[in-house]
């Protein structure tokens, strides 16, 4: 047992089912937890020294959220990042973006804009932290500031939900892109998009927020498509002797 996951234990001694559940997310999506990782009850309990039924709560939950799948033979693993979908992702990503922005440009108010700015400062941070999971963590939580000036409930509930969905692409998104060029990760992108609103120009806001989701659509491609073999010297001639 590392010393890490010591202190998690104790931590979790008392706070039961959320604990394990923020926790379990965490690990989740910063990828600790690869895909397709079982995830036992019993080894689970055990890990944080609380009975079955939090534990068994905290992954009903994090099921909820599309983070784990409980299979029809009990057994629970981590979801599985779905590339095939990737495409479809984009575009309700993309639908949601723009009406909640668009929402945002004609409902906001002097308040909510400061809001915004604060999100996008602290993403700013942790991009000068190389601190991919509060990276992914404060540009969930700049957009949903944005959708919160929208006042639909509804539509900023399913935007929330695609937004969570998407943090384990995204962490690996940031990754690759620090890693490629790190002041790519640094944009104006998110002040563009506060400065339409708090204009009040709900078109200008609608390209914006389409372009930042082409914009995340293009780098993701990018990483699926990065060759890591380029400095890889192979002479297969040398192994046909």
């Amino acid at each position: 047992m590392n010393e890490k996951n010591s202190v998690v234990e104790k931590q979790a001694r008392g706070k039961g089912a959320r604990f394990v559940y923020e926790e379990l997310k965490r690990e989740i999506l910063t990828l600790e937890l690869e895909p397709g990782t079982p995830l036992d009850e019993t080894t689970i309990s055990h890990r944080f020294a609380m009975s079955r039924s939090p534990v068994r709560e905290a992954l009903v939950r994090l099921s909820a959220d599309g983070l784990v799948e409980m299979l029809s033979n009990r057994s629970t693993l981590v979801a599985p990042i779905d590339l095939v979908g990737f495409p479809r992702y984009v575009e309700a990503l993309d639908y949601l973006q723009r009406i909640n922005t668009r929402l945002a440009a004609r409902n906001r108010t002097e308040a909510e804009i400061d809001a915004m700015i604060a999100e996008a400062k602290a993403f700013d941070e942790a991009c000068r932290r190389n601190d991919y999971l509060a990276m992914s963590a404060t540009n969930r939580d700049f957009h949903m500031s944005v959708a919160a000036a929208g006042k639909n409930v509804y539509l900023a509930r399913a935007y929330e939900r695609l937004l969570d969905e998407g943090r384990r692409m995204l962490h690996m998104h940031f990754d690759f892109i620090h890693t490629s060029d790190s002041d790519r990760l640094l944009s104006s992108d998110h002040y563009d998009i506060i400065e339409a609103i708090r204009l009040r120009d709900a078109s200008e806001a609608d390209r914006l927020a389409h372009e930042h989701t082409r914009q995340f659509h293009s780098r993701f491609m990018e990483f699926l498509h990065a060759r890591y073999d380029e400095d890889f010297d192979f002479d297969v001639t040398e192994m046909a002797h």
